[in-house]
């Protein structure tokens, strides 16, 4: 039985088979940048590409959801993000949405993670529900968000990564130790 954030017990009921991998950016499809506003800077992760390659082409939908705070503190114009994420494109292959949160986290919006918003967000742009989606990312924010959301969530911890947010993944998520490993866990093909 899963328990939410609110620690109340509910029936998940049996779960919908995947239809789409969202996927944090940074750390996780391509390595960290600190407010990253050169195209010229992004390096996709080992085994990225082929992945979401193998996902594409078995009609598996892939997303991105990103929090990018360092456009509303002013170190990336929007214009340069989206030349960033249209380089993510180039290197990666198209996305089927992406769901981005500009804003600081002092800002209290619904869409930063680790709110759900963005995970909706992107479920709805896909006319899925979350539910049927699978959220990776390297840091706690991104399983709480896809958890939040009533996603399945897998955690790829990097060195940022802090030990708490590990066993919370372990406790109440999965935890794998590469994108591939992430996605086999509930796309067994995909191991």
């Amino acid at each position: 039985m899963d328990r939410p954030e609110g620690g109340q017990s509910r029936d998940p009921g049996p779960a919908e088979p995947v239809r789409a991998v969202l996927f944090d950016r940074d750390d996780t499809l391509i390595h960290n940048v600190p407010y990253l506003a050169d195209p010229a800077g992004v390096r996709p992760v080992d085994g990225a590409r082929e992945l979401l390659d193998r996902l594409r082409e078995s009609g598996i939908a892939v997303g991105v959801v990103s929090n990018q705070s360092g456009v509303a503190r002013g170190l990336i114009s929007p214009e340069a993000l989206t030349r960033v994420n249209a380089r993510v494109e180039s290197e990666l292959g198209p996305f089927d949405t992406w769901q981005v949160c500009p804003h600081a986290e002092q800002d209290g919006c619904g869409c930063r993670k680790p709110a759900p918003g963005l995970v909706v967000a992107a479920a709805a742009a896909l006319g899925l529900e979350p539910g049927q989606c699978l959220m990776i990312g390297d840091i706690g924010a991104d399983v709480r968000a896809g958890l939040g959301a009533g996603a399945r969530a897998v955690l790829v911890p990097t060195s940022v990564t802090r030990p708490e947010e590990v066993e919370h993944a372990r406790a109440h998520a999965a935890v794998a130790g590469s994108l591939g490993e992430a996605v086999g866990l509930h796309l067994p093909g995909f191991r």
